[in-house]
């Protein structure tokens, strides 16, 4: 069995993250500030970018944007392990999973 789940539902899991990860405040401290030598605010916008525009486009991504974020996920990747309780982890975690998602490449579980 594939870890790759049906488009439909994964537009609804992302969907649902979506609103989660919108409903969050970003930490104002994370404002300039770097981890691994990647730039956490550009790093986010990027990311929560192409989230954005693969649920406005159906679930597609242009090759682009695509690029864009399997580039920002291997980097959000190397962020991870650096975080912090103060860096608000679970934002991050929460944008990985949705990242993943959009990628086609989720080890998720649907739930």
């Amino acid at each position: 069995m594939s870890a790759v789940n049906p488009p439909d539902e994964s537009e609804a899991v992302v969907a649902r993250l979506w609103q989660e990860f919108r409903s969050e405040p970003w930490p104002a401290r994370l404002n300039g500030a770097e981890l691994v030598g990647i730039e956490l605010v550009t790093l986010d916008a990027d990311l929560a970018g192409c989230v954005h525009s693969w649920l406005n486009n159906g679930g597609y991504l242009d090759p682009r944007r695509r690029r864009t974020l399997n580039r920002r996920i291997r980097e959000l990747e190397q962020v991870l392990p650096q975080l912090t309780e103060a860096d608000a982890p679970q934002r991050w975690h929460r944008l990985h999973q949705m990242a993943q998602r959009v990628s086609g490449d989720s080890p998720y579980p649907t739930n």
